[in-house]
C-alpha cells in the first residue's frame, strides 16, 4: 500500500490538510462549525464567495487559513443526505487524494462526522471515506527508472477522524482487506504479458498461501489426463505451458458446499490463427481480467476471514499463433465429453471456461458458480464501461448479484438467454460451434458457457467493458481496475456468511 490510511480521534489536527465533507441543503458538519469558528466566521465567508453548495463533486480550496494550524483547508461536496452511499463517500475521499498529490501535499486528516438522513452509520462513514481514499492511491510505477519529482504522489499519510473510532476501526479492517484483493487484482491485469504468463501467475497465487488459502496448481499432463481438450487446445501453439489453478479457503462449516468463482485467465490473447488486428493489440494482456479478479476475492475473503467455504479456479493460457495452433475447423473434445467445432480460434475464452466450469462443479459440487471473463466485444458495444453485462440461468442469483452491485459500486446488467439464441450455436459437424455469428454475440457466448454448468445455480459476468478502462477515476486511477472484487466480496457477506 503505497499511503498509510488510518482511523483517527475526532481532534482537529495541526500539521498538513483537513478536508471536511459537506451535505447539500443542511448546516454545517460538527468539525466544520469548530473550523469555522477558529476561523471567526472565515471558512462561511469563504463558502459564500465560492458559491460552494455542498453538491456531489464540488470542491472549496482555502490556501493557509487563518486560526487553524493546518496548511490548507478543502471542502469536498457530499451532495443530499439521502442520496450519499458508500459509493458517493469513497468518490470524494478519491477526489481528495488526486487533488492533494497536485497540491504536493503529504500528509491530510479528512472529517467522518455523522450525516443525518443516511442509512450508514458512523463507523461505515469513516470506513468508506478511508476505502477511497485507499483505492486512489493505487499505483504501478514499478517498470520506471526515471520519474520527475512532480510525477511521484506527495502524500503518505491519510487520517480519518471519527468519534466512532473503535467500531471504526473494525469496519476499516474489513475494507482494508478488501482493497488488498482489488490491489492484487489491478496489479495482475497491469502487469506485462512478458512477466504475467501462466506459469507466474500460478506462482503469485502459490504465494497466497501465506493467508491461509489452500493452492493447487495443474499442469498440462494432469488436464490431458481429466480430458481437458477444450482449455488445452487454446494454449498449443504457445511455448508457455497452461494451468489450472485451484485456490480453496476454508472459513465455513466443515462440510458445508462452497461457493464457487471461475476466471477466465488469457495472459495474452493474439487471436491465434484467428488473428487479432495489429492496433491495439497490447490491451490483451488484460484478457485474464477474470481470472484476476477470482484471484482477489479469494485474498479478499482470506484476509479478512469470511465465514464461509469459497472455491476459485483459474484457467491460465496464452494465445499464440505458431505452427501448432489450433485450427478454424478442428473439433475438440472437453472434459465434459461435449465435442466442440472451433470456427474462430479468437473466440477462445469459452473454450477455457468451458472445461473450467465442468472441473468445477464436477469437484466441488458448490452451491452457486459464477464465471467472470472479458469475453466478448460486443458487450462493450451494448454497455460500455458502465455495467459488466450478467447472464445467468438462475432468478435469485441474479438479483443477488444486482443488490450486490449497486452496494459495491460495481454494478451488473442482466441479458436474456433462450433456446432461440442457444439454436445459434449448432454445429454441423459437432455438438456445439464455440462462436454463433455476427449477432448477439455476447448472449450466444454465455448460451456456449451454460452447457457445462451441469444444473448448478450459475451466472456469467462478462467483464471486458469494466476490467480496464479508457480514462481514470477518482477511485481508480490505473488502467487495470480490478473490477468483480468488490462485487463478489459483498456477494458472499449479504448472502453466503
Amino acid at each position: 500500500m503505497p499511503m498509510n490510511v488510518t482511523i483517527a480521534t475526532a481532534t482537529l489536527p495541526k500539521t498538513g490538510a483537513l478536508i471536511l465533507p459537506a451535505v447539500e441543503g443542511t448546516s454545517l458538519p460538527p468539525t466544520a462549525e469548530a473550523v469555522d469558528k477558529a476561523m471567526s466566521g472565515g471558512l462561511k465567508r469563504a463558502m459564500k464567495a465560492a458559491d460552494f453548495k455542498g453538491k456531489a463533486g464540488q470542491v472549496l480550496d482555502v490556501v493557509a487559513p487563518e486560526g487553524v494550524g493546518v496548511s490548507r483547508l478543502y471542502m469536498v461536496g457530499l451532495g443530499a443526505a439521502r442520496s450519499v452511499k458508500q459509493a458517493g463517500l469513497e468518490t470524494a475521499a478519491g477526489t481528495m487524494v488526486a487533488r492533494l498529490n497536485a497540491a504536493r501535499v503529504k500528509q491530510a486528516s479528512i472529517a467522518a462526522d455523522p450525516i443525518a438522513d443516511s442509512d450508514l452509520s458512523d463507523a461505515d462513514i469513516a470506513a468508506h471515506l478511508a476505502m477511497g481514499a485507499q483505492l486512489a492511491a493505487y499505483r504501478f510505477d514499478g517498470y520506471f527508472t526515471k520519474q520527475k519529482p512532480d510525477q511521484k504522489p506527495t502524500l503518505t499519510k491519510f487520517a480519518v477522524m471519527t468519534k466512532a473510532q473503535a467500531r471504526a476501526k473494525k469496519a476499516w479492517e474489513i475494507q482494508s482487506a478488501i482493497a488488498q484483493g482489488v490491489y492484487l487484482a489491478r496489479d495482475l491485469v497491469n502487469e506485462p504479458p512478458n512477466i504475467l504468463y501462466p506459469e507466474s501467475f500460478a506462482k503469485k497465487c502459490k504465494a497466497l498461501t501465506s493467508h491461509g488459502l489452500k493452492v493447487e496448481v495443474l499442469g498440462e499432463k494432469q488436464m490431458e489426463k481429466l480430458g481437458m481438450g477444450s482449455l488445452l487446445g487454446v494454449g498449443q501453439g504457445s511455448v508457455r505451458e497452461s494451468q489450472l489453478v485451484v485456490m480453496r479457503w476454508e472459513g465455513g462449516a466443515q462440510n458445508a458446499k462452497p461457493v464457487a468463482f471461475v476466471g477466465k485467465g488469457v495472459t495474452f490473447d493474439t487471436g491465434g490463427i484467428s488473428l487479432k488486428p495489429g492496433a491495439g493489440m497490447e490491451d490483451m494482456k488484460g484478457d485474464m481480467g477474470g481470472a484476476a479478479a477470482v484471484t482477489g476475492t479469494m485474498l479478499a475473503l482470506a484476509a479478512r476471514k469470511a465465514k464461509v467455504n469459497a472455491v476459485g479456479v483459474l484457467g491460465l493460457v496464452e494465445n499464440m499463433p505458431d505452427a501448432g495452433a489450433q485450427r478454424p475447423g478442428d473439433i475438440v473434445t472437453s472434459m465434459s465429453g461435449q465435442t466442440i467445432e472451433i470456427q474462430n480460434t479468437d473466440a477462445e475464452g469459452r473454450l477455457v471456461l468451458a472445461d473450467a466450469l465442468w472441473y468445477t462443479q464436477d469437484r466441488f459440487k458448490p452451491r452457486i458458480m459464477i464465471d467472470l471473463a472479458t469475453l466478448t466485444g460486443a458487450i462493450l458495444v451494448a454497455l460500455g464501461e458502465e455495467h459488466a453485462g450478467l447472464f445467468s440461468d438462475n432468478d435469485k442469483l441474479s438479483e443477488q448479484l444486482a443488490e450486490a452491485g449497486k452496494a459495491s459500486g460495481e454494478t451488473v446488467w442482466r441479458l436474456p438467454m433462450g433456446d432461440a439464441y442457444d439454436k445459434l450455436i449448432k454445429s454441423k459437424f459437432a455438438d456445439m460451434r464455440n462462436i454463433g455469428g455476427r449477432n448477439a454475440g455476447s448472449i450466444t457466448a454465455a448460451q456456449f458457457l451454460n452447457r457445462f454448468t451441469n444444473g448448478v445455480p450459475w451466472a456469467h459476468l462478462d467483464i471486458a467493458g469494466t476490467a480496464w478502462q479508457s480514462g481514470a477515476k477518482p477511485t481508480s486511477p490505473s488502467w487495470g481496475t480490478g473490477w468483480g472484487v468488490r462485487l463478489l466480496n459483498r456477494l458472499v457477506a449479504d448472502n453466503f456468511e
